[in-house]
């Protein structure tokens, strides 16, 4: 029996990596639902609970397109006799598969090609595999970055691969340690998140794994309720898996794209599994910490066929089955200071009675719970919990992430480590290094990258004198939530020296539509060759009803950037608010593609309706989530 780790390339047909913007996310996120019938005490706190206030310290990632060649993607490689499960360190650690290898299954839905969608928190996101979520309700700031890896050995001479990060909105380090014992039939994934902060955090996560889509696949875990949210009406309790007189444990088989938070009882162990016809699928399992599950299908109506096309191509349907700390994804948990929270995930082929399987909810559920008993008994999980602080030290650095957390241990703000080789500090963080050595954080242009956190406050606050370092300082104090004094230093920055930068967040931060228009236009005017600076004032200015403004501004624009589909569709909707429908059914005759669709955004829909009234969306015009 034999248990490896290499390194290997993915060979894939793909586009060109997304890019980080030069913009920060001045926004926040917004609660997506409100609690309804069924919602208890703990959950409605948890929902109101730790919604932050911006996205700061990120910007955003796009520059993608979806023109696509050859790619050559770094990955690590762990396998033994029955499983081979393939990494890629620099999309976020995701495992992009897991291989049965007896039967050459592949277990999870792996993606044919590398094509980023707008779909997480930064714009930037991958369909496919298993994704670990860290942050805040939403895919994660790093799921498009490259994390830290290191080969490591345990005593008893088992390889393992740990993965690690510093997640800046939260500010918490996460490490993620996977191996595959000989002779398992699962692999092991050891999660440790830790809060360095002396101060309370809210904390989120979710391993959001995403398995092939069949009508015969059916979704299966230890619950006759679940938290049902079909991104239109309040979250509420409801039966499951019948909803509405339909069976929902079939995702297949379901129309509209919803989510089903499974109720799992206190008591019972935790797992959830998505098995076909023949009675076998992907089975996940953890530790008790690890409280919640999920499913999530994009449903069977033409924009949900469209969105699982736009994200992994034709005949690629896929769903997802998801675990995560809190019961629903809507919640945060307060995580103490100082505070360490571990738990350990397993995966693997589960393979049942298809009688079973497909007969009653009580009998499926009886007969999986007990297959899963069989393939890894809860106290085997437990051993591995046990053994996962076995794996000590990194024995090889295999992948390098961002310097983020470098310049953090430097500024005495993270502890260092033997266990997370976090190297050195890179150019981006240069100008922050200055600030620590010399108390002057240096003018730069574009703005140097954001940081978050208290002690880089204390130094702005004392020091800030120039247009950039007070910039800087309104964004700290726009991530804490206080706007007013972020308005403040805006201002002042604009009176050391104009910037489309501090134009643009007092832009933000403006109530009236035309006065942000106008703020954001001066921007435009400093800063005219950025692209994603007009794309953000054409929106300004249609907020404002200033169409006419829209018009004029994208015929100065070079053929490059009238040609980028936000500028199209911008024309378009400007074109229909002016009166100009055979303008906007023009541009849509010729094509409107934006790569960066956003997921529940209806505008190509609700644009094709208002200018072909009665007519049917086109398919390639169909994002609709919610039904027709």
């Amino acid at each position: 029996m034999t248990s490896t780790l290499r390194t290997d390339v993915l060979r894939i047909e793909g586009t060109r990596d997304p890019l980080g913007g030069t913009l920060p996310i001045l926004h926040g996120i917004s609660r997506l639902t409100g609690a309804g019938v069924g919602v208890d005490d703990e959950m409605r706190r948890n929902l109101a609970y730790g919604i932050p206030h911006t996205l700061l310290p990120y910007t955003r990632q796009a520059g993608y397109d979806r023109v696509r060649a050859e790619r050559e993607l770094p990955s690590v490689v762990l396998e033994n006799e029955t499983l081979t499960a393939t990494f890629l360190p620099s999309l976020g650690g995701r495992l992009w598969s897991l291989v049965h290898r007896p039967s050459g299954r592949e277990l999870l839905h792996r993606n044919r090609t590398f094509q980023p969608a707008n779909l997480a928190l930064r714009d930037a996101w991958l369909a496919g595999g298993v994704e670990w979520n860290l942050g805040t309700t939403g895919h994660w700031p790093l799921t498009c970055e490259p994390l830290h890896a290191a080969r490591l050995t345990a005593p008893d001479g088992t390889p393992g691969l740990r993965m690690y990060a510093f997640e800046r909105l939260r500010r918490l380090t996460l490490r993620l340690d996977t191996w595959l014992p000989a002779g398992s039939p699962v692999l092991y994934v050891h999660i440790t998140v830790h809060n360095p902060a002396p101060t309370e955090t809210p904390v989120y996560w979710w391993s959001n794994i995403a398995v092939p889509e069949h009508r015969d696949v059916r979704v299966l875990g230890p619950a006759d309720h679940a938290f049902h949210c079909d991104y239109v009406s309040d979250l509420r309790r409801v039966e499951f898996p019948e909803v509405a007189g339909s069976d929902r444990s079939y995702p297949g088989r379901v129309e509209r794209a919803a989510d089903y938070f499974l109720d799992i009882p206190d008591g019972e162990r935790r797992w959830i599994a998505a098995l076909d016809g023949t009675g076998s699928g992907l089975v996940q399992t953890s530790t008790g910490r690890l409280r919640g599950r999920k499913l999530f299908c994009w449903g069977t109506a033409t924009g949900g066929k469209h969105w699982q096309e736009w994200l992994s191509g034709p005949d690629s349907a896929y769903l997802e089955i998801q675990a995560g700390l809190a019961r629903t994804q809507l919640e945060h948990l307060p995580m103490p200071p100082g505070a360490t929270w571990s738990w350990t995930e397993a995966y693997g082929l589960l393979q049942v009675d298809p009688e079973a399987v497909h007969g009653s909810w009580q009998a499926a559920t009886a007969a999986a719970g007990a297959a899963l008993d069989a393939l890894v008994p809860a106290r085997r999980l437990e051993l591995a919990e046990a053994f996962a602080p076995e794996f000590g030290a990194p024995d090889e650095l295999l992948a390098e992430g961002g310097g983020w957390a470098a310049l953090e241990i430097e500024a005495g703000a993270l502890p260092d480590s033997p266990l997370l080789c976090f190297g050195s500090p890179t150019a981006a963080q240069e100008p922050w290094r200055q600030l620590l050595k010399s108390g002057t954080l240096p003018v730069c242009d574009p703005p140097a990258e954001p940081v978050t956190g208290a002690h880089w406050r204390v130094l702005l606050e004392e020091g800030a004198d120039d247009w950039h370092a007070l910039y800087q300082l309104g964004l700290l104090r726009l991530a804490d939530g206080e706007p007013e004094a972020a308005r403040s230093a805006f201002e002042r920055s604009i009176e050391a020296q104009p910037s489309p930068w501090a134009l643009r967040a007092l832009a933000f931060l403006a109530t009236d539509p035309p006065q942000a228009a106008h703020l954001m236009a001066q921007a435009h005017q400093l800063r005219p060759d950025l692209l994603e600076l007009t794309i953000e004032v054409l929106e300004a200015l249609l907020r404002a009803d200033q169409a006419d403004q829209v018009l004029a501004l994208i015929e100065e624009l070079p053929p490059a950037h009238r040609a980028h589909g936000r500028i199209r569709l911008a024309e378009a909707n400007a074109a229909h608010a002016s009166g100009d429908d055979d303008r906007v059914r023009r541009l849509l005759a010729e094509g409107i593609q934006v790569d960066n669709m956003r997921e529940g955004e209806i505008s190509l829909d609700t644009l094709w309706l208002a200018v072909h009234p009665g007519q049917p969306v086109p398919p390639h015009y169909d994002f609709r989530m919610a039904g027709d």
